[in-house]
């Protein structure tokens, strides 16, 4: 049901409608506004806002208080008392001779190979890594209440992000004895012997984005360092105090340098990192053009090691034989979990003509139904935007939309409304090629349904779409979709029949083409990306075996774990 805050914005809105499709009809479309989202100062939960004192470092081993300045940490929920965005906490402004130094420090920790991490066994880096998970266990509702706060993420979804991560760990740790029980052994060819295993490939940039700054930052950074390579972790502006709270833990239990933490202006601080040229291995989930702009810094890109989650446009696909009101659920899941900021959010639905008025009832009915307020009240599903400027951009994107004729189907349940950073789904049609939202990657709960006539109009949009993440496609005939599937095997990397768009379970490979991925993400394929294959091999003989059965039982390489 929805929560109360949500009941009185939507109350608010309906006053204000009126006016707004005046606005509308002058082509100067403003979102409905209705009291902004706040804790009041005699509200229950303002008594828990945290407060994360992040003015300190975590270089070479070392949890030190930082010298120079700090950036303010803020809620995109409003401080009752104040008025303004709620300060809950602080991070270093590192500069980029700070930044500079932290990559100094990790490649004193690589040395060429020769450091204590990448020297270890296998089975002391799980031991160790197993360590800062237990750690991590004991800071996991304050590493919750921050993403709450910080990001706005509702209870339950925080929780998830934190316990799905330990059971990625767990994952990642059980698919390397596994990958020792099946592939650890010696292998013959052509009178040669050998042994396979994975080592690491050196310093690790990992860049950790907004939305799950906790899961997708482990997702690489966890695989990397299981490996024996060496970390430096650019924590995000936004999403970043869950990670201060894990800095003892890394420098607890693991040796000096092998994970540094960068804070401060991404743009100020990765450009001098890439350009030590000490970087190894590139991990960037975010969008495109950052990432270029960083590749392009580092003096020998051609031994980078690229890997990368960015921008998608996923599509769902609703064909005219698809049960309508499962279709609309998945959508509408699909379109506004954690207000539509993932990557694998579904971000424009085409919708076969035949159907569209059906469809478009059903999808407003389905979001009508979620609960929109502060994360912490009974059903929300829709949340402030962390993001402070994201609000203006989504309003930016309805009244392009509308300016070309278009409207906002779901206008009289509140759809657009804005309170504050908080904003009820808005669902546009009809969008069209004309549109920013037909291309544009909105990143928000703005819902585009366009409609079609004939499937050559899809493969068209799939020729002409720089994005080639998933798409969800609904219907009832899987011979009749046949066509349709392979013509998305060859544009995206997932395709998925009458659900939403997601990245789990991930044992899944989680992949893409064009700009939406390079390197796939899943518990093994991370494992793999993040190491290079080395050989133990000799020319098969009584001697060369005996040789190689020394070696191997007393090297820490070669051991088996």
């Amino acid at each position: 049901p929805p929560s109360t805050m949500g009941r009185r914005l939507r109350a608010a809105a309906l006053l204000l409608l009126p006016a707004t499709a005046l606005a509308a009809a002058a082509g100067s479309y403003s979102c409905p506004a209705a009291p902004p989202a706040m804790v009041a100062e005699g509200d229950a939960m303002y008594g828990s806002k945290p407060y994360v004192d992040g003015k300190r470092t975590l270089v070479g081993g070392k949890v030190e208080a930082f010298s120079g300045g700090a950036v303010e940490v803020s809620s995109p929920i409003l401080d009752g008392k104040t008025m303004e965005r709620a300060v809950i906490g602080s991070l270093p402004d590192m500069q980029p001779e700070d930044a500079v130094k932290a990559v100094e420090a990790a490649a004193a920790a690589w040395d060429q190979g020769q450091g204590a991490w990448p020297q270890m066994s296998m089975a002391e880096r799980i031991a160790a890594i197993e360590r800062v998970v237990e750690e991590l266990r004991g800071v996991r509702q304050q590493i919750v209440d921050v993403l709450m706060w910080e990001i706005a993420k509702n209870t339950a979804d925080a929780a998830k992000e934190f316990d799905r991560t330990i059971q990625f760990i767990e994952a990642s740790i059980a698919a390397l004895r596994d990958t020792e029980k099946d592939e650890g052994g010696w292998m013959s060819a052509s009178g040669t012997r050998g042994r396979v295993r994975r080592a690491p490939i050196g310093v690790m940039l990992a860049l950790a984005p907004f939305n799950y700054p906790f899961n997708e930052a482990y997702a690489v950074f966890i695989p990397g360092l299981l490996m024996g390579n060496v970390a430096v972790m650019k924590i995000p502006a936004v999403g970043g105090l869950a990670h201060v709270l894990t800095m003892e833990a890394f420098a607890k239990h693991l040796p000096p340098g092998a994970v540094n933490f960068v804070s401060g202006s991404g743009r100020k601080t990765m450009g001098p990192i890439m350009e030590t040229g000490l970087v190894d291995v590139f991990a960037f989930i975010g969008g495109s053009r950052a990432a270029d702009a960083i590749i392009k810094a580092h003096p020998a890109p051609h031994r980078l090691k690229v890997f990368l989650q960015l921008e998608g446009k996923n599509l769902g696909i609703v064909m005219p034989d698809a049960d309508l009101a499962e279709a609309a659920k998945q959508v509408t899941t699909g379109a506004t979990s954690y207000n539509g900021q993932r990557c694998t959010a579904i971000k424009l639905v085409l919708v076969h003509e035949t159907v569209k008025d059906e469809f478009l009832r059903l999808l407003t009915a389905e979001v009508a139904k979620l609960g929109v307020g502060l994360p912490w009240e009974d059903g929300v599903k829709i949340t402030p935007l962390p993001e402070p400027k994201k609000p203006a951009y989504l309003e930016e994107l309805i009244s392009d939309a509308l300016d070309k004729g278009a409207e906002v189907v779901n206008a009289e349940q509140g759809g657009g409304r804005l309170a504050g950073a908080l904003m009820t789904p808005a669902i546009v049609s009809p969008v069209t090629s004309a549109m920013r939202l037909w291309d544009e990657e909105q990143f928000g709960p703005v819902v585009p349904v366009a409609t079609y006539r004939d499937v050559r109009e899809i493969y068209d949009y799939l020729r002409e779409t720089r994005f080639g993440q998933q798409a969800a496609v609904f219907t009832s005939s899987g011979k009749g979709a046949a066509p349709l599937v392979d013509v998305l095997a060859t544009a995206v990397g997932r395709i998925n029949i009458n659900t939403q768009c997601s990245r789990s379970p991930d044992t899944f490979p989680f992949s893409g083409r064009r700009s939406s991925a390079l390197g796939t993400m899943s518990v093994t394929e991370a494992l793999k990306f993040f190491s290079i294959e080395t050989v133990l091999a000799y020319r098969d003989s009584a001697a060369n075996r005996g040789v190689a059965a020394g070696a191997e039982a007393n090297s820490k390489f070669f051991a088996t774990f």
